[in-house]
């Protein structure tokens, strides 16, 4: 489970998170207190883990509902399909930095956030599953907790998903398993606070009580009479991602890893008081274009690049084939350097973002600039993937995935020997790339 620095950061969630402070109510007068002072939620919460996540989670998106008691909807939701991470906290109301004694009174509503992998389950399927384990009729609370605190509430943070989710309203209502039109209201998104940590993770911190207010309060027993099995089953259409659905979330967590890369990239000159752009500056990009010839590359004619280039390299860069994995000359190759474009010499991979992959064709985390590669869908094959080429001379490198090293990102970009060119550590300076020499002056990340 993950912390909120590394949702909002690492994920780039559209939602407001805050370090809450305060305490629960008397655990005497609150059945549903904790025996201990609410600690501040700083850092992380109690989710963090410092275990890496498993590729498949690579894919992030996320959804805020609420439920009614957010122990019982955190609890429900861990069973759901493609969900990641639930974090317990409240939402809606007038204040910022709620707290377990102040939210009710200042317009919050109990709520979880959800981090669930697209390409696994839709928004639409996790509206379905919410739905199917509240009481979706009760206009006063849920079930014995009554007060606006404890209403339902679907929230969307897009137009798209303020239609899926009326789509999956009305055909929860076309059931006819209950009675009447639903009154859960749906809503726009707004900030999301982390509830204090006791509450998180409550059903396993304090099963116990957990479970004496969950066999009292009637949840288990409306759903069980109403939907049986059924509620653990997605079966509104729409409910699991179609391959458009999957490549778009694969593209936008390549792009977002990708942005991520240029950002951190732009930190690090800044910080050196330089950049890695070419053309950042008048003086600096005209140094460098003497220097940097790819800079000033114009594609040659067809019939001049078949004469340059062999016959592999020709198919594989102009003609988007693909060499034979594990016989090709870079795929194993460890020695420190630059891999550049065989086309045009623009600089494209590092040897310390290469690793093997154990797929036969050389892997990289990530190009030493994101602004020299192209991503555009690739429908040539079944899943359709993500292409990678070159900006510059606009040559096929390869693919890239989202099963890489998820603590480098996550990316593997699956790049063929034939498009690359190998440029040594100790040739970098006499031919035009000094300025790359910095990538090898630590250890490879």
């Amino acid at each position: 489970m993950y912390g909120k620095n590394f949702l909002a950061a690492v994920l780039g969630l559209s939602c407001s998170f805050a370090a809450t402070s305060g305490y629960g109510d008397d655990p005497k007068s609150d059945p549903r207190s904790a025996n201990t002072p609410a600690a501040n939620l700083q850092a992380a919460s109690s989710k963090a883990s410092d275990s890496p996540a498993t590729p498949e989670s690579v894919h992030r998106a996320s959804a805020v509902f609420a439920g009614g008691c957010f122990w019982c909807v955190e609890s429900d939701f861990e069973k759901a399909p493609g969900v990641i991470d639930i974090i317990s906290g409240y939402s809606g109301g007038r204040t910022k930095n709620p707290t377990y004694k102040s939210y009710a009174s200042s317009g919050h509503r109990e709520v979880v956030f959800i981090v669930y992998d697209p390409t696994k389950v839709t928004y639409a399927g996790l509206v379905e599953y919410l739905l199917k384990h509240i009481d979706p009729t009760d206009r006063t609370g849920s079930f014995i907790d009554k007060g606006l605190q404890y209403s339902s509430a679907i929230y969307y943070a897009t137009p798209e998903e303020k239609k899926e989710a009326q789509r999956v309203v009305k055909a929860i209502e076309a059931m006819k398993v209950l009675r009447g039109r639903l009154s859960v209201p749906i809503l726009p998104r707004q900030a999301f606070w982390p509830a204090e940590e006791y509450h998180q993770d409550y059903h396993d911190s304090n099963a116990s009580k957990y479970a004496s207010y969950r066999a009292t309060c009637g949840r288990d027993v409306f759903v069980q009479k109403l939907w049986g099995a059924a509620a653990a089953q997605l079966t509104i259409p729409g409910a699991f991602p179609d391959e458009a659905q999957i490549a778009k979330a694969r593209q936008v967590t390549i792009d977002a890893a990708t942005a991520n890369v240029a950002m951190g990239a732009e930190a690090n000159g800044k910080k050196n008081g330089e950049t890695d752009s070419p053309d950042s500056n008048s003086d600096k990009s005209n140094s460098a274009n003497s220097n940097s010839p790819w800079l000033n590359f114009k594609k040659p004619a067809e019939r001049e690049l078949r004469r340059k280039l062999s016959n592999i390299q020709f198919e594989v860069t102009q003609k988007s084939g693909t060499e034979v994995a594990f016989r090709n000359p870079l795929w194993n190759n460890h020695e420190e350097g630059l891999y550049v474009d065989i086309v045009s010499s623009e600089p494209l991979f590092a040897s310390t973002d290469k690793f093997d992959s154990g797929t036969g064709w050389p892997s990289f985390v990530k190009p030493v600039d994101p602004k020299l590669i192209v991503t555009r869908e690739d429908r040539s094959e079944q899943p359709v993937r993500t292409e990678v080429r070159s900006r510059i001379a606009d040559s096929h490198l390869g693919h890239v995935f989202t099963d890489g090293p998820v603590a480098r990102g996550g990316l593997r970009f699956c790049i063929n020997s034939a498009s690359l060119r190998f440029i040594p550590k100790r040739k970098l300076e006499t031919e035009g790339y000094g300025e790359f020499l910095k990538l090898f002056d630590g250890e490879s990340n």
